[in-house]
């Protein structure tokens, strides 16, 4: 059976599922993406070429839909051009459009992982109204569904990730989308020994490390109320760091517009003014580091507003961290509040102080939380038990 992954990254939500598929001999794996050409793991990459895309003069709304079609023109053509490509099944990520025209080569089921539908309001975007977004901005989201709509019309089946993430979706599509999470590899992602260094500092073990971790600095993951509450955090106890994982880039949200900063980090710091020798902004990282880090955490701070749940926060609680997260939505499926980890207000800057003081000074005695954190992962997403979901999926539609 011949597998065709499309998404512009390689290997993107699809990398757990792409390890499992490779000691398979009756499967072959190809994936369209931007990524060159070749054989990587078990995996032939055919690489895709975007000729054009949304211009200035593309009304703005309407942007991230002529960048989809001509992301889907790209497969399309990629596609076309492999004669040896005869997919049995085609597996693809929603709203990138990936997927769209790829009726018009295959007669094969399609299946689409749909990770988000936008809403105009009572969401990530009207969450945090010290960064309002402009009128525009509201029609835009409507707009930005249009690919994902063309999606379930035209796949077979689609498959989402938490039951949150499913109820953003119009009800009339509740047949068609199956809730799989991606999986978390516990064999990887797990708390190991090891001396406490970050980078080339060895912390003494009377420092408590606290760390945060998102891909991109930003308000969408409340880095601002993350060093507010650094602040407050270092008033009260002298022997605390603050570890930062995550690039400079803005993945999401307009903080640029709100900003006359290089990036949102710096504007953060010049507001908020923190000592910085507390902090250790590592950048982005490779995950065998992530996971290290992780691994010294005493208290793991995760804060969003209502929108797609990283991944970092499960890799967190896999990692036997004790996490304090944004009471939000999308973050209670995972967090039960005294149980699993703690929950306080995305703003309760109070009790998220009350919180973290709690646990960092005697982060001992909540050992234990850890450990019911790790045991959600493994009770509901580890990846041995999503990827079986994932695999009866495609043999559904297959018959």
């Amino acid at each position: 059976m011949q597998i065709l992954f499309v998404h512009p990254n390689y290997p993107a939500q699809f990398g757990p599922m792409l390890e499992r598929l490779a000691t398979r001999g009756d499967v072959e794996c190809v994936f369209v993406s931007r990524i060159e050409a070749g054989q990587f793991n078990g995996v032939r990459r055919i690489q895709m070429h975007q000729r054009g895309g949304a211009r200035e003069q593309t009304h703005y709304c309407a942007r991230t839909f002529e960048n989809a079609v001509w992301q889907s023109h790209a497969v399309y053509e990629a596609c076309k051009a492999d004669p040896a490509l005869k997919p049995d099944l085609i597996l693809g990520h929603s709203g990138f459009g990936t997927t769209a025209f790829l009726r018009e080569l295959y007669d094969c089921p399609i299946v689409n992982y749909f990770e988000y539908y936008y809403h105009p309001h009572d969401s990530d975007m009207d969450f945090r109204p010290e960064f309002p977004p402009q009128d525009i901005d509201y029609l835009r989201s409507r707009m930005r569904n249009a690919m994902i709509l063309i999606d379930l019309d035209s796949c077979d089946a689609g498959y989402t990730p938490t039951r949150w993430q499913k109820q953003l979706f119009p009800r009339e599509w509740d047949n068609k989308l199956d809730i799989i999470h991606d999986g978390v590899d516990l064999d990887f992602w797990q708390r190991s020994a090891g001396p406490r260094r970050i980078g080339d500092e060895l912390i003494d073990d009377d420092t408590r490390i606290v760390t945060y971790v998102a891909r991109g600095l930003e308000a969408m993951r409340g880095f601002d109320i993350f060093v507010r509450l650094a602040n407050r955090i270092a008033e009260q106890m002298d022997n605390v760091i603050f570890v930062v994982v995550g690039s400079d880039r803005i993945c999401y949200g307009n903080d640029r517009r709100h900003i006359k900063t290089n990036s949102f980090r710096e504007h953060v710091i010049r507001a908020e003014q923190p000592d910085l020798k507390r902090f250790r902004f590592l950048g982005t990282v490779p995950p065998a580091e992530l996971q290290q880090v992780l691994s010294l955490s005493d208290l793991h701070v995760y804060l969003t507003v209502p929108f797609v749940p990283s991944w970092s926060l499960l890799n967190a609680l896999a990692c036997e961290c004790v996490v304090l997260a944004s009471d939000t939505a999308p973050v209670r499926e995972f967090i039960r509040d005294g149980e699993n980890g703690f929950l306080a207000g995305f703003y309760d800057l109070d009790g998220l102080l009350r919180r973290a003081l709690q646990v960092l000074e005697k982060p001992d005695e909540y050992r234990d939380m850890g450990r019911a954190g790790r045991a959600l992962i493994a009770q509901h997403y580890d990846v041995e038990q999503t990827w079986p979901q994932q695999w009866e999926l495609f043999q559904r539609v297959l018959k």
